[in-house]
């Protein structure tokens, strides 16, 4: 049960009536992100270089946490070339990784990928500034120790990016972390031992459990999102930091061959690597 004994699909779906406003008032009581909103709202117009913006920690947190894309504040080197590359070049970083996430990221500053990391005029506009911090506080209402522990907030990124219209492919879902995790778990598979698999196995799995097709209707995202958190419910140890012997632990750390891939329904016909960088 989630907070004071309401389901996790209860608590989704009041949840999903005004999120936005859920999240703003969530950064009320969350000093930190609070203070970074601030920071960010206040400088964010000023900055017209790549280096401004990664150097500025409280703009760069912003930006990233918007894009789902945190991690990157411990990739400076990839994050800073999806700055200062065009990504409509087909050699840029943001195309050729197939990464939809940094794709969008790149496109949403390509002011700044086209001057090799300087803009003529700020890429902050306006609405810009605005639809960021909407995001980022999104993000981290999602985030959150409460929405996170019992899968609440993955639901809610899965439902609000689904229904997006920006992601289209197999492809597009897995090279988010969050939606990964979704689809995983729906088509039965505990994310860490799924995750043993490389990006070649893992995409032939799931191209045969996953339909595309189903996530063009809003309701059908959303019953998708409902699936997920009925299957954390009954599978907690999906959803646990404290979790017991990996599928490669099982298997004496092999996991180049069959044995591993056969427990997922399919075999390696041959070698493989991953698609992403």
């Amino acid at each position: 049960m989630g907070l004071s004994g309401i389901s996790p699909v209860a608590q989704f779906l009041t949840a999903r009536k005004d999120e936005v406003q859920a999240a703003a008032n969530n950064i009320k009581g969350d000093n930190e992100a609070k203070r970074m909103v601030a920071d960010f709202q206040q400088k964010a117009s000023s900055i017209t270089t790549t280096d401004a913006l990664m150097k500025n920690y409280s703009v760069n947190q912003v930006v990233l946490g918007a894009y789902n894309l945190s991690s990157l504040s411990g990739q400076q080197a990839v994050e800073r070339k999806l700055l200062t590359q065009d990504p409509t070049s087909s050699s840029s970083l943001a195309r050729t990784s197939q990464n939809a996430s940094w794709l969008a990221f790149a496109d949403a500053f390509a002011s700044l990928g086209a001057g090799k990391g300087t803009a003529e005029a700020t890429p902050f506009t306006s609405d810009l500034i605005a639809s960021t911090v909407s995001s980022y506080e999104q993000r981290r209402y999602e985030t959150s120790d409460a929405l996170k522990q019992n899968g609440v907030g993955d639901a809610l990124y899965f439902t609000r990016r689904m229904q997006s219209g920006q992601v289209k492919t197999l492809n597009d879902v897995m090279s988010d972390a969050t939606l990964l995790r979704v689809v995983e778990v729906v088509s039965g598979y505990d994310p860490d031992q799924f995750g043993v698999l490389d990006f070649d196995q893992q995409q032939r799995i799931l191209s045969k459990k996953v339909d595309m097709s189903t996530f063009s209707k809003p309701d059908s995202v959303q019953r998708y999102a409902e699936q997920y958190l009925a299957q954390i419910q009954m599978h907690p140890d999906y959803n646990s930091d404290d979790k017991p012997a990996s599928m490669i632990d099982l298997f004496g750390g092999d996991d180049g061959g069959d044995g591993i891939l056969a427990l997922f329904g399919g075999s390696d016909s041959g070698s493989s690597s991953s698609g992403l960088l």
